[in-house]
């Protein structure tokens, strides 16, 4: 994990429109810019590996979503022939499509789930550094809270994508491919039928493969959707540019609401993915948002967990102790001797900077 330190910006998408007629109005519910306030937090760098899920489904004997036969009584009227465990998969033509239809390439597979991300006929070999995908809402929430962590807000995630940069359009700048060189895992080709590759992955890609942020983060644009814990709304940010001045932490709005779907609840989804292109969806552009119903999957959508900061100083050691244990675990080394000597001095910095924060 790194520290993210917390502080006030501008939480939106840039402003005037000018990106409104990229990528079918992705910036339309991400306005106005308001400014907001977020305390200091610890962040995955990357998102949530297939070997890290792998370790917790081991541990807890967790049943994701996808791999759960649906109730009838969830599904009324539904034919029992179609009450089948499974879940989204990207499953692109042959040939050009009208892009007024996202069915022409989405398609729901039998047996598609976390271990087999494209269907039965995929599986997990070789893929132990590619993000988890095919994860509910429920199956993150699951993972963080075994973790001791939680999931990011909606603002939380935009200040640690932003990289402490203010106003430019993606983690990095304002350039999308600066001195030539490819910044994030994105479509390339014609959407929806023909993905060149051009960026070194036709597809999904491993966690890392491309510079981090000034935060030290990975993959803040493109290759997987990540959950946020925010309730969606289109509305949203007007309610809290309505309200004035600057607000701390909002956790999202108390209800869900989709004009396009009213009676599906949906959670926010940041980032964008391989699949985003000017063409369609150009949600990379770090101030935008995604949406996505809380009990699906796909295999374009995964997550990374935050823990925050408790401001005294009992609790930030707490909170450290649990990070550097969870990190030795994962890479399956010994704890060094000097550990607690390190951890201490970590935790009285760490203190100091929640103080100076705060104030």
């Amino acid at each position: 994990m790194v520290w993210i330190p917390g502080g006030e910006f501008s939480m939106g998408a840039m402003d005037p429109p000018a990106i409104d007629e990229v990528g079918m109005h992705a910036a339309a519910d991400a306005r106005p810019i308001h400014r907001v306030y977020v305390d200091g937090f610890w962040m995955d760098k990357t998102d949530v590996t297939n070997e890290e899920f792998a370790r917790f489904v081991k541990a807890t004997g967790y049943v994701t979503v996808a791999e759960r036969t649906p109730r009838p009584e969830d599904f009324p009227g539904a034919p029992p022939e179609n009450l089948v465990a499974g879940s989204v998969v990207f499953s692109p033509p042959d040939h050009p499509v009208p892009l007024n239809n996202h069915f022409q390439w989405w398609c729901y597979v039998k047996g598609a789930s976390w271990r087999h991300p494209e269907g039965p006929k995929s599986n997990l070999k070789g893929r132990e550094k590619y993000p988890v995908v095919q994860v509910a809402y429920e199956d993150a929430l699951a993972y963080a809270k075994w973790a001791g962590k939680r999931l990011p807000t909606e603002a939380e995630w935009e200040f640690a994508a932003r990289g402490g940069l203010a106003g430019k359009l993606y983690p990095w700048g304002n350039q999308f491919r600066p001195n030539g060189k490819w910044r994030a895992n994105t479509y390339q080709g014609h959407f929806p039928d023909t993905d060149t590759g051009a960026d070194g992955y036709a597809g999904i890609a491993p966690v890392a493969q491309f510079p981090p942020n000034g935060y030290g983060l990975y993959d803040m644009a493109g290759n997987v959707w990540q959950w946020t814990s925010d309730w969606y709304r289109p509305d949203y940010y007007q309610q809290l540019a309505a309200a004035g001045g600057v607000t701390r932490n909002p956790q999202g709005p108390d209800t869900p609401y989709d004009p396009a779907e009213p009676a599906e609840k949906k959670r926010v989804h940041r980032g964008g993915s391989f699949l985003c292109t000017d063409q369609y969806c150009s949600r990379y552009v770090v101030g935008t948002r995604g949406k996505g119903e809380v009990s699906t999957g796909t295999n374009h959508l995964g997550f990374r967990c935050v823990m925050p900061v408790t401001g005294n100083r009992g609790g930030v050691t707490a909170n450290l102790k649990r990070v550097k244990v969870a990190r030795v675990i994962e890479d399956g080394l010994p704890f060094p001797d000097d550990g607690k000597r390190k951890l201490q001095s970590l935790c009285l910095l760490r203190a100091e900077q929640t103080r100076r924060v705060r104030r």
